[in-house]
């Protein structure tokens, strides 16, 4: 289903002139071999481009688009009409000489082989070059000395003719292209993709741009142990793919990994995202909402999304959205040389944004005056996981891959969601936004026995009519922190940085001693705040029973955190209507 989503991909890219015809592919190059028509090397010039990285502009080598790049593991195979210093130059860039003579003369005789029946001038001049070219005169070359230490650092290296580049030249792109077409050594079988019967590849181009992957690339379909292999297939052949249907598939992959606009990093879990008929439009939209862009405010995500999530068509950045259209995400993460499937989800574009806005809406809070995010995008979300005051921020394995997959289909959020934000409000006493929203999120999405009634205290906003006892505990405590800070304005450490977690816990503990040293508070304060405060503790006791519970499950424990949440939030929004009042 992947290879065949990712093939298909390709070819809509294709027809649309934004991807490598079968055979070529974007190769980043450095350096040009410039040639006279006798093949004598006359310059070496620098085809480096500036791009820009960050804020600074910088010189980086330029995508050119060249036959299609080997796959190199271990031993020695030549790129057509450009590689390294090694091949095209037989410079020992290594310390090996034996091998980088091996390289020079595998990558001559391709090129002897591919061009010796071609007549035109590119093809004339690089086999000349390659015959009486000697890399033991390398180093005393002019051209050479001139840019050697870049040379031998790496980097790609094309020929150019007259000012022209080789790979430019009609000839020598028929005759790769039919080189391409016959070549492959793998046997008859039928692909898993095509389902038409014909030679398959034994081995895959690597997929480049996947976070924590190397940087040369890793396979997505690959076997390589014993363990692996049946029926006495090895390699590839256990997932027997076409030749034509490996490069689609990994043209089209590496296409949407470069692409940094509609790919974003989940923890260890790289996610692209992509429709059935190319609509960058439809991209955009995904991207806004998983917090991949901020072109555009909520409001408007909204409101496209509901008429979409209707079956309504929208024109969104002047192109019309089908609701019907099919939507894919794939999810890959590093492993060793290879690359590991996390998740991958297709289905229409109206289901998807469907299940992101009912997420969304289970994740909607009350939030501080000072917090400017309308919704909170899943990297935020997620934040909330991890220690802030770290040197490394890094979210549990699994966990944002797992946490996406649960939007994305709108099941349970994972447990360990859950468990990572208990863990930092029990280690900060501190319950954010963030973390709030998550906890209502995700006891509104299970089934939780211990929370009866749950649309009375998983709400936006407080809930001032809510008997229930746990939501009521965490309003008493915000309210006898208020009293504290009130009766002591320069007061650096509250009751909730000592009680917190043990009140949420084991409220028939502490609750007495805070209320009797919440008295003690009030004498202070004294006057109509004294009077108002008494007021909101005597509710609140009056909605208790009789006595404290002894304790409270996990579930009750998250109520009580909300119960805190929206109360101490009302007192912000009590304060700040007071203060625009006066003004």
């Amino acid at each position: 289903m992947i290879l065949q989503a990712l093939a298909h991909h390709y070819d809509t890219l294709s027809a649309s002139g934004k991807i490598s015809p079968p055979g070529w592919g974007d190769v980043k190059v450095s350096y040009a071999l410039c040639l006279s028509e006798d093949g004598a090397l006359q310059q070496i010039v620098c085809i480096k481009t500036e791009q820009p990285r960050g804020k600074q502009m910088v010189l980086a080598p330029q995508q050119m688009r060249l036959p299609a790049p080997v796959k190199r593991t271990a031993g020695v195979l030549p790129n057509f009409l450009y590689d390294t210093s090694s091949y095209v130059l037989g410079a020992d860039t290594k310390g090996k000489p034996d091998r980088t003579k091996k390289c020079f003369e595998t990558f001559r005789t391709l090129h002897q082989s591919l061009l010796g029946n071609i007549d035109t001038p590119a093809a004339n001049a690089i086999l000349a070059f390659l015959n009486q070219w000697n890399p033991e005169k390398l180093a005393n070359h002019p051209a050479f000395a001139e840019h050697s230490e870049e040379l031998l650092s790496g980097g790609n290296l094309v020929f150019r003719v007259n000012g022209r580049y080789a790979h430019e030249d009609p000839a020598i792109q028929q005759a790769w292209n039919e080189y391409y077409v016959s070549s492959g050594d793998g046997p008859e079988m039928v692909c898993l993709v095509t389902g038409k019967k014909g030679p398959v590849e034994s081995i895959h181009p690597a997929i480049k741009n996947v976070a924590g992957a190397k940087s040369s690339g890793a396979a997505l379909v690959s076997f390589n142990a014993p363990a692996f292999c049946s029926y006495g297939k090895e390699q590839n052949l256990n997932a027997p793919v076409s030749k034509s249907a490996v490069f689609a598939y990994t043209t089209a992959l590496n296409y949407l990994l470069a692409d940094q606009a509609h790919t974003c990093r989940v923890g260890d879990c790289t996610v692209v995202y992509w429709a059935e008929n190319g609509s960058v439009a439809s991209q955009n939209m995904v991207g806004g909402f998983l917090g991949q862009n901020d072109f555009y405010t909520a409001d408007v995500l909204m409101d496209t999304v509901r008429k979409l999530c209707q079956g309504q068509a929208v024109e969104f950045e002047e192109e019309l959205l089908d609701p019907n259209m099919n939507f894919y995400v794939l999810g890959i993460s590093p492993n060793a040389a290879r690359l590991s499937v996390r998740f991958f989800f297709r289905n229409t574009l109206s289901h998807l944004l469907q299940n992101v806005l009912e997420h969304y809406q289970r994740m909607d809070i009350v939030r501080p005056s000072y917090d400017n995010f309308e919704t909170l995008p899943l990297w935020k979300m997620l934040s909330e996981t991890v220690n802030q005051k770290a040197q490394k921020k890094s979210i549990a394995p699994n966990l944002g891959g797992d946490t996406l997959w649960a939007i994305l289909n709108n099941t349970s959020y994972p447990a360990s969601l859950l468990n990572s934000v208990r863990l930092r409000i029990r280690a900060e006493q501190k319950i954010t936004r963030g973390r709030a929203a998550i906890l209502k999120a995700y006891y509104l999405k299970h089934d939780t026995p211990d929370i009866p009634n749950k649309e009375e205290v998983l709400t936006v906003s407080l809930n001032r009519e809510s008997t229930s006892v746990p939501y009521t505990l965490g309003r008493l405590f915000s309210v006898l922190e208020a009293i504290q800070s009130a009766a002591n304005p320069s007061i650096t450490t509250t009751i909730k940085d000592r009680y917190f977690n043990s009140a949420s816990a084991t409220p028939g503990h502490v609750f007495p001693t805070l209320l009797n040293l919440a008295q003690k508070h009030l004498k202070k304060i004294g006057g109509g705040l004294s009077v108002y405060y008494n007021k909101q503790i005597t509710d609140l006791i009056g909605r208790l029973d009789d006595s404290y519970p002894a304790h409270l499950s996990i579930p009750e424990q998250g109520v009580f955190q909300l119960g805190y949440y929206h109360e101490t939030q009302s007192h912000y929004e009590r304060k700040n209507k007071e203060e625009t009042k006066n003004v």
